[in-house]
């Protein structure tokens, strides 16, 4: 059973963070109180903010009490398995090497197989939406196989182009924008991850689920 540390957020916000380093077990109850408290708001609920290992709620405490809304997290994050959902299924095409993923043939090497084994590899399961975060629409994926796993480049690059996929500390990544980086690159979709005018704005969610395919 995990561990949460309940902290307030102010008047009007509320941060329960898991104290285990099993982060996918974490997020997965995360997700799960998520999905509940949407599905079902207290009065007042303004916000609901999953991450890897965290769950951030915000409320109008006018209309309902911090005590009450702390009560029904601890509720929710003590039988989260109750409450998940698989989320959608998104199939997000990739063009893996060349110029579209400058890192792949780096990665294999650092790997000890072939890039086309990194392909088959990150194609070979759907990977869940563990949050969405450090630029809107930048979805973090995983976990990856342990075979892919590989620390964040020693030097980061200042401007990576926009629908870059890539791979680092167990998970990958989308870049919705052109953006810095320090992940290693090793291919790229044309889907537009993040559309300020679209409802909703962003291609993924926190839950979904999304297949890589190569093309």
């Amino acid at each position: 059973m995990i561990r949460w540390r309940f902290t307030a957020m102010g008047e009007a916000a509320i941060l329960a963070e898991a104290e285990t380093v099993d982060h996918e077990a974490a997020n997965r109850a995360a997700l799960a109180a998520a999905a509940a408290l949407e599905a079902d708001p207290p009065p007042g609920l303004r916000a609901v903010v999953p991450a890897i290992a965290s769950l951030l709620v915000a409320f109008d405490p006018l209309t309902t009490p911090h005590a009450t809304i702390e009560a029904r997290l601890r509720r929710l994050l003590a039988a989260p398995m109750a409450h998940a959902s698989h989320g959608r299924l998104v199939e997000i095409p990739v063009r893996y090497g060349g110029v579209d993923g400058p890192d792949l043939e780096e990665v294999a090497r650092a790997l000890g197989m072939a890039p086309a084994r990194v392909v088959e590899l990150h194609t070979a399961a759907p990977l869940r939406v563990q949050m969405i975060g450090f630029a809107p629409g930048y979805p973090y994926l995983g976990p990856l196989p342990p075979a892919l796993h590989l620390p964040r480049r020693a030097t980061p690059r200042a401007r990576v182009p926009a629908g870059s996929v890539a791979i680092a500390a167990g998970l990958s990544g989308i870049y919705p924008a052109p953006l810095p980086g320090g992940w290693h690159l090793i291919g790229r979709t044309t889907l537009r991850l993040f559309d300020a005018a679209a409802d909703p704005p962003a291609l993924l969610a926190p839950g979904d689920r999304v297949q890589f395919t190569a093309v």
